[in-house]
């Protein structure tokens, strides 16, 4: 055996006076006789603590020596320091915490300059990166240039488009012609007027403006005729149901041109007033406080508010501005007794053949003693010509209460300067363009012919092409139509200059052209299948009798 070296000789044996050992390792003497254990203890350094005394207090031994804990408590590292922010010992481990939004990565898409960032790998790209991000770049700058009067409402517009047309120009070059195409490109930009609104023909790509010029192209190109405007003819229950007058009323025509000196109740404030002219003084006359916007929903921080568009001004305010009394009728009996309704002649003369078969219309109205009357007729041929734009003087006895020139366009001037023919000359003159047969295009079209008091039965009219997405009674804007579909911008008169109704009757026969091209490309591209036509989101989006109409007219 080998000998013991008598590291357990201070060791109580466990088994103590049972053990059978013969040469026990451990110790069989008294515990008291034995030495105590020996305790491993390590020095831990202190943190310093303030003190407002100069010299060091002693340590007592606890204090200089203290037992290592089981676990360490996490300190901060240069590392942690410079990167996350540091967990405390409660805080759970890093890969199951969530971090704020503010912490969330963020993929930078552009340089704080505002210039983007091409997001290409190299591999793929036969063009070296540093050379397409420098050309993107003086895109970038020179789309900046151009947009400078719409960045404030379009800030990310010039950024987008550089990145648009760098995408463009390289997909049509090749390595050795890429930078040459971006200097073309970038001549191309300067020679661009700068747009004032987004919706002006100077805004976009080169692809986007070659685009657009040759679809309005193909809608000047393209010459309204009565066949194919026949399958659009609008049936007459339908027109009924929209409110067009679609017969003469059987009272006495005329017999009330005007509500001067009687009380009605205006329609802008719902005050009572009594009807007096503008050009009359009245020291006792009170101005209409009202808005001359409409009121829509608005959200803001959550919460869904409705105000006017005039002011943003909640819909309980009275009023941002003040104006005249004025008060307007609808009712066919009514309009019929301040001027008499009367049809288009029916061509039965020689010269019935120089008759148009198909016009756009629109006209401008005024407030005057006789409610809302016509102040401007404008037609238009199937060839958007003009052929017909005259201002309508008032009736005898019928006076002027409004100009509405915010929306109208006309001013005192203008009407006192061009205003010659009354509204019987008018119709006179349209007899000889226009008669029973012809198809009158317009939006909104019973507006138009109530105030002209002309009853018609063939009309299209952009309100069914072009319905609004919840549906009737409610009706999309012109002005919206023509940004939305035609690229163009009409009635910008910011609530000042107004509306004219030759543009306004431009716009509309646009809107018919370019419904008649696309619907003539889906009903090739469908004729299997009837039903995919565009008829079909048309009636989803009307009410039944529309839908109906909507359909049979591809079937």
């Amino acid at each position: 055996m080998f000998s013991t070296l008598g590291l357990f000789a201070n060791l109580q044996c466990p088994q103590r006076d049972s053990c059978t050992r013969p040469n026990c390792l451990f110790s069989h003497n008294a515990s008291s006789d034995l030495p105590p254990p020996i305790t491993l203890r390590i020095p831990v350094d202190e943190p310093k603590v303030a003190s407002t005394s100069s010299l060091p207090s002693p340590l007592s031994q606890t204090q200089q020596v203290k037992t290592v804990p089981a676990k360490r408590t996490v300190t901060s590292s240069p590392l942690r320091a410079t990167g996350s922010p540091t967990l405390t010992p409660n805080e759970p481990p890093r890969k199951l915490q969530k971090l704020n939004p503010s912490q969330k990565r963020v993929v930078q898409t552009s340089t704080p300059a505002g210039a983007p960032i091409l997001q290409v790998t190299p591999a793929t790209s036969a063009v070296a990166i540093p050379v397409r991000q420098a050309m993107l770049k003086t895109l970038y700058d020179h789309f900046l240039v151009l947009y400078n009067k719409i960045l404030i409402s379009h800030p990310n517009l010039a950024s987008e488009h550089a990145l648009k047309q760098e995408q463009e120009v390289y997909a049509a070059s090749n390595k050795f012609t890429y930078r040459n195409a971006v200097i073309q490109s970038v001549a191309a930009i300067k020679r661009r007027v700068p747009p004032t609104s987004i919706s002006d023909s100077s805004v976009g790509t080169e692809a986007d403006l070659t685009a657009r010029a040759e679809a309005k192209k193909s809608i000047t190109e393209l010459r309204i005729t009565s066949a194919l405007l026949e399958p659009h003819v609008v049936p007459l229950d339908i027109l009924q149901s929209w409110g067009y007058v679609v017969e003469i009323p059987p009272t006495p025509g005329g017999l009330q041109p005007s509500m001067e000196g009687k009380p009605v109740k205006c329609e802008r404030c719902g005050e009572i007033f009594v009807v007096r002219r503008l050009e009359e003084k009245d020291p006792g006359r009170q101005e209409c406080l009202h808005h001359w916007g409409r009121h829509y929903n608005r959200v803001a921080n959550g919460e869904r508010t409705r105000v006017y568009n005039c002011c943003s001004k909640d819909v309980s305010d009275k009023g941002c501005v003040h104006g005249p009394h004025v008060f307007y009728e609808s009712d066919p009996d009514t309009l019929h007794l301040r001027h008499a309704f009367s049809e288009l002649a029916t061509s039965v003369s020689p010269s019935s053949s120089e008759l148009l078969d198909v016009v756009a219309l629109d006209c401008e109205m005024i407030y005057t003693t006789g409610g809302m009357r016509v102040a401007r007729v404008s037609v238009v041929d199937g060839s958007a010509k003009l052929v017909f734009d005259e201002l309508v003087r008032m009736d005898d006895g019928v006076g002027i209460l409004d100009f509405n020139t915010r929306f109208s366009g006309i001013t005192p001037e203008m009407h006192a300067e061009r205003a010659i023919l009354p509204l019987s000359s008018i119709r006179k003159s349209l007899d000889s363009l226009i008669g029973k047969d012809t198809i009158l295009i317009g939006h909104a079209l019973e507006n138009d012919l109530k105030t002209l008091r002309l009853v018609h039965h063939r009309c299209v009219d952009t309100v069914f092409l072009y319905p609004h997405p919840r549906g009737a009674p409610y009706r999309r804007a012109l002005r919206d139509l023509a940004r939305e579909h035609l690229n163009s911008t009409i009635q910008e008169g910011g609530g000042s200059s107004g509306h004219s109704s030759l543009e306004d009757a431009i716009a509309t026969l646009d809107l018919v052209r370019l419904y008649l091209i696309n619907d003539r490309k889906l009903s090739k591209g469908a004729s299997s299948s009837p039903s995919t036509s565009v008829s079909a989101t048309t009636s989803t989006s009307t009410v039944t009798s529309v839908s109906g109409f909507m359909k049979r007219r591809h079937t």
